[in-house]
């Protein structure tokens, strides 16, 4: 009897011992878990982590976007602007009408970017600057916004303004380019616009020119999205109207296609 109850005892004692080898166990992977937890949001706090493709070019639509090119990269653009719809068929809805500007855009930095173009109007040649000021930003530092800046410049040379001064032909804009990337699919931009007209045409024409554009862009799948950009003059010159444009963005290999 006596040694039935010695058995008894050896076993509850080892069960017991088991029992708190398993919760001492179990306690240090609850430990280790948090000691993982804390040390992932110290990572977290310490790294500052930036948005990236706010839009996939450096264009909206019509509009700059916040994007420049990468550093290095060299893109060469074609782009066609064409009459309008109800021109009717003998010009082909507008395809008559058609427009051009060739260009280069060049990555000097990620951050700063330049291009040289000429288009058919008024034979223009152009050139601009752009660089990336603030970048939208989580983490060790938080920015709300990414903000770039435009400035370009543009001289026409159309024949029959031979008489005119090379500084007459010359006018200039310059662009605040302040846009937020809300998540994956949704994107907006606001552009406070300067335009500055070293000769207007007409004495009550203003040299200065303001306007403000909205741009956006709303992905509708993994690889295509819907964009937009709109602009607002607040002077305006008599022959010119507002602009409203709605473009598709398609990638495709590590291109865009607009």
């Amino acid at each position: 009897m006596i040694k039935k109850y010695s058995t008894f005892l050896i076993a509850v004692v080892a069960f017991c011992n088991v029992s708190q080898a398993q919760q001492s166990d179990s306690t240090k992977k609850v430990d280790l878990f948090a000691d993982l937890d804390n040390e992932s949001k110290a990572v977290a706090a310490n790294t500052t982590d930036y948005a990236s493709a706010t839009f996939k070019s450096t264009r909206v639509v019509n509009g700059h976007s916040i994007e420049t090119i990468g550093k290095n990269n060299l893109d060469f653009r074609i782009a066609h602007r064409f009459g309008t719809l109800n021109s009717g068929s003998y010009n082909l809805f507008g395809l008559d009408n058609a427009t051009m500007r060739i260009g280069l855009d060049y990555g000097v930095t990620n951050r700063l970017m330049i291009g040289i173009g000429r288009s058919t109007v008024d034979k223009e040649i152009d050139g601009f600057v752009k660089y990336k000021i603030l970048r939208q930003s989580s983490g060790k530092n938080n920015m709300p916004i990414t903000l770039t800046y435009l400035g370009s410049a543009m001289h026409y040379t159309l024949k029959g303004s031979e008489d005119i001064s090379f500084s007459n032909r010359m006018s200039y804009a310059h662009q605040l380019l302040i846009a937020r990337k809300f998540n994956d699919a949704i994107s907006f931009q606001l552009s406070p616009t300067l335009v500055h007209i070293n000769m207007v045409e007409w004495k009550k024409e203003k040299n200065n020119l303001l306007s403000l554009g909205i741009g956006g862009r709303v992905k509708i799948s993994k690889r295509v999205a819907i964009t937009g950009d709109y602009f607002y003059q607040f002077d305006k010159l008599t022959d010119r109207q507002n602009s409203l444009s709605f473009g598709v963005d398609i990638e495709t290999g590590g291109h865009v296609f607009q």
